[in-house]
């Protein structure tokens, strides 16, 4: 529920035993973490709106419309959430109930104040929801230029269709120095060959016309130092937020050179998780400069703007991140780098005009995001100076 643009890790169906309509939320909530990680805030606007989610979340339904984003914005504040985290119980696992929020104080400024707040953060919310209508949009004609089925629509080549185990060949001059079966997927080959059939050109991300580096940090000792003295350091976990909540920062005095030799990230650069969960796709917005990332992510930087966000949109579609998974290597812990990445199939379209359009559509998601994180920001700076300090 903090991604920017959450999606799904699950189904359920519809013969489960329990009452779905329980699980799912309805836009005005606010949604709070009740178990193992307390206090996570979202407030469901319409990229959220109906959908169904776990029962480890308080439904928070406010009363007046005019304290939701106040709401939102004390419980996300350091104040509110410290106060939520001395509510928990739980040896192993931390936990709150409905009932222990009944006995939090919440200020309760003029009206004007909380209206303010609340306009900020509804509007902030407003652009999220626009800017993945512009991802959504961006996939739509992606998908409709390459005319891409769904991804079980693909004809792939079984050994034996018959048989009850996924079985396929491979040819000797196909093996590529990998003989792990799962490098071999019949539907790789499909979604390349299908690629080829209609696309101008398909060439790699490695291509000079595409993306300038790929850079994978080094493993290094890092020596931490506290908030405000230090560079914000991200993982994989915090690359789909908005606005990325980490409580590492690296020692610029210590770590200065890497981080300005493979640490920092500029706005527009892409995000690639390499290692657990592969393949998470994050467009660097412009408040995200200068933070660092570890080697847990590669760092795409586009050859140029007029390719970056059409490189992004391909990258995230579920075709993109099934050709960047199928780098995989590992036996313990999933794997790819920068040489993986960079071998991966890119489709150039022979519609110019509909790469360069899905290219702005992603740019202008990207802006949008950055606005809206500013909005969210004035709001808690309105709190911080004109609730908590008066």
């Amino acid at each position: 529920m903090a991604d920017v643009y959450p999606l799904p890790d699950g189904y359920l169906s519809k013969n489960t035993r329990t009452n779905l309509e329980t699980l799912r939320v309805h836009k005005g909530q606010i949604l709070l973490s009740c178990s193992g990680t307390i206090g996570k805030v979202c407030y469901v606007s319409k990229t959220l709106d109906n959908q169904i989610f776990s029962h480890d979340l308080i439904r928070l339904n406010v009363n007046i419309p005019m304290d939701i984003g106040y709401i939102y914005a004390f419980l996300r504040s350091s104040v509110g959430n410290m106060l939520l985290q001395t509510n928990n119980y739980g040896a192993v696992v931390k936990h709150i109930e409905p009932e222990h929020l009944s006995g939090i104080l919440v200020p309760n400024p003029p009206d004007k104040i909380k209206e303010k707040i609340n306009d900020l953060i509804i509007r902030s919310f407003e652009l999220r929801d626009e800017s993945n209508e512009s991802i959504d949009n961006a996939t739509a004609m992606l998908i409709k230029e390459l005319k891409l089925p769904p991804i079980d629509g693909f004809q792939v080549e079984q050994f034996d269709n018959g048989a009850d185990v996924n079985a396929y060949s491979v040819k000797l001059s196909e093996l590529a120095g990998r003989i792990d079966g799962s490098y071999h997927l019949p539907i790789i080959k499909a979604i390349t060959k299908h690629l080829c059939a209609n696309a101008s050109e398909v060439t790699t991300i490695g291509d000079k016309r595409v993306s300038k580096d790929i850079i994978l940090a080094g493993i290094f000792k890092r020596i931490y130092v506290e908030e405000g003295y230090g560079i914000p350091f991200l993982g994989g976990k915090e690359i789909s937020q908005l606005t990325p909540k980490t409580e590492k920062y690296l020692s610029r005095v210590y770590h200065t050179k890497r981080y300005e030799k493979e640490l920092k990230v500029g706005e527009h650069n892409i995000l690639v998780t390499d290692r657990g969960t592969i393949g998470i796709v994050a467009f660097v917005p412009k408040h995200w400069e200068s933070y660092a990332v570890s080697q847990n992510v590669l760092k795409l930087i586009p050859a140029n703007n007029e390719i970056a966000g059409y490189l992004f949109i391909f990258l995230n579609s579920e075709y993109g991140k099934m050709l960047v998974r199928w780098q995989t290597y590992g036996s313990v812990v999933n794997m790819i780098d920068n040489n993986s990445l960079s071998v991966v199939p890119f489709p150039i379209l022979k519609n110019v005009k509909a790469q360069a359009e899905i290219n702005r559509l992603a740019l202008y998601a990207n802006e949008l995001r950055y606005q809206a994180y500013l909005l969210e920001r004035e709001a808690m700076s309105v709190l911080e100076n004109d609730v908590f300090k008066s």
